[in-house]
């Protein structure tokens, strides 16, 4: 009979031949039951549970691999060198369901963790880059809207309103235009004109022949259609007073700067005071006005007093010769104090009917500006000119200008059918001749009746 040292080698070398798992825990059973000195058929036998167990381990152990079944016999051969025995077999059977259970749990703790940091990568790559894609496709999209937009509206607004458009030369363009194709003529001033009005040019070409002794420069807009009259519209003359036409829109943009209040006080100095239109001259020096009054009367009464003391408030001569030139004024310039009976202070028709479409859109001056500066010319007190060839119910906004050599005025006018139109009409004349007023009266009237939609252009006996 087989001593239990020698049972346990024989034991021992079977686990190293490669023996089962469940050979070893029977082997177990004996052992112990030989160690106790018990019989082998006086061992108590196994219930059912008991059974079950080991079927449940055969089954576990089949499925799992032969380097983990070696570690469980390694165990249990372990075990059976400790001084308790009898837990063996627990130890043995319990943790294997447990060791499942925690593989199970295992793979569940490892799927979460590995895929909730990819989901979250690929949310943030989209959140980063999708919100900064279409920030720069909505913005190159508003760029190209707003570029396009604006280029139209500017060329639709530009051809359609005639107040900005800026006459050119008479010689630049054929008198005769085609009636049914309306010819646009460009020029420095990036402002527009349409059709020149033939027949009205016809009429007041007839008025200058039957007057050889006067050199007319006649410039005519409606601010309507931008039909136009020029001829001679771009010829110096002097300018006497109408200058002072461009000397009161410098001052009322100064005002809109902030250069100059309307309620300041200048002071009339002795050098400021000039003979000829106005009352100022015979007040005392060192007396003081306020501006709004000194660039009224220079208008109204075309006061040269108050003319200089505005000029001298405006910077002087060739500050506002600068600024004349910035405006698009290229025959427009002041040389000497007023009165300039010499006639060296210079301008066109063409320069004042410009400047004054210009007001009229607001170009150069506030609305309430232009407001200002029409209410002013409104009060004109010499109205034998223009003024005279038109008919009731017509207002008008008018400079005159007269010194021995040059008689002539600019105006805008208001007709009771709604329309708009401005005449600015400047004579050379021998010294004071009377004929010059005649002839600035008949322009008017023909202007007067084409643009009030009469048809019927009066002709040169009918006009005088």
């Amino acid at each position: 009979m087989a001593t239990p040292r020698k049972l346990e080698r024989s034991l021992h070398r079977k686990h190293s031949s490669g023996s089962q798992g469940v050979t070893v825990s029977e082997s177990s059973d004996k052992l112990r039951n030989f160690s106790r000195g018990q019989p082998t058929h006086l061992r108590p036998r196994q219930s059912n549970g008991q059974k079950v167990a080991k079927k449940k381990v055969k089954v576990i152990n089949q499925q799992r691999s032969p380097k983990k079944e070696v570690a469980v016999t390694g165990l249990n051969y372990n075990m059976m060198s400790r001084s308790k025995p009898v837990l063996v077999m627990p130890t043995g059977v319990k943790p294997m369901p447990h060791m499942r259970r925690g593989k199970a749990q295992l793979k569940t703790v490892r799927v979460d963790k590995q895929a909730m940091p990819k989901m979250g990568r690929r949310v943030s790559r989209k959140t980063r880059l999708k919100p900064m894609a279409r920030t720069m496709l909505y913005a190159l999209r508003l760029l190209i809207v707003g570029v396009g937009v604006g280029a139209i509206m500017g060329t639709v607004l530009s051809v359609l309103d005639p107040a900005t458009r800026m006459p050119s030369h008479s010689g630049t363009q054929s008198p005769h235009l085609g009636q049914n194709q309306p010819q646009v003529i460009h020029n420095t001033s990036g402002l527009y004109l349409t059709q020149e009005i033939t027949p009205l040019k016809n009429a007041i070409q007839n008025l200058a022949i039957a007057n050889p002794n006067l050199k007319p420069g006649v410039f005519l807009l409606d601010l309507e259609t931008g039909g136009y009259v020029d001829v001679n519209g771009a010829s110096s003359f002097s300018s006497a007073s109408t200058i002072k036409v461009p000397l009161l829109i410098a001052f009322f943009q100064d005002v809109d700067a902030g250069k100059v209040r309307l309620d300041e006080m200048l002071t009339m100095e002795k050098d400021m005071i000039a003979g000829g239109s106005g009352n100022l001259q015979y007040e005392k020096v060192g007396t003081q006005y306020s501006a709004m009054e000194i660039a009224t009367r220079m208008s109204t009464s075309s006061d040269n007093t108050a003319t200089n003391m505005l000029i001298a408030r405006l910077g002087g001569m060739e500050a506002l010769n600068q600024r004349f030139q910035i405006w698009g004024l290229s025959a427009t310039a002041i040389r000497n104090p007023l009165p300039d009976l010499s006639g060296t202070n210079t301008t066109s028709p063409r320069d004042l009917a410009n400047l004054l479409a210009m007001v009229n859109q607001g170009n150069l001056v506030s609305m309430r500006s232009r407001d200002l500066i029409l209410d002013i010319m409104r009060r004109t007190e010499r109205n034998h000119l223009l003024p005279s060839g038109l008919s009731p119910g017509a207002r008008i906004h008018h400079k005159t200008g007269d010194i021995g050599t040059m008689l002539g005025d600019v105006g805008l006018i208001d007709i009771p059918t709604g329309k708009r139109y401005i005449a600015a009409v400047m004579v050379q004349r021998p010294h004071n001749d009377p004929e010059a007023e005649k002839l600035i009266s008949s322009i008017s009237s023909a202007a007067y009746q084409q643009f009030n939609a009469n048809t019927k252009v009066p002709t040169f006996s009918e006009a005088r």
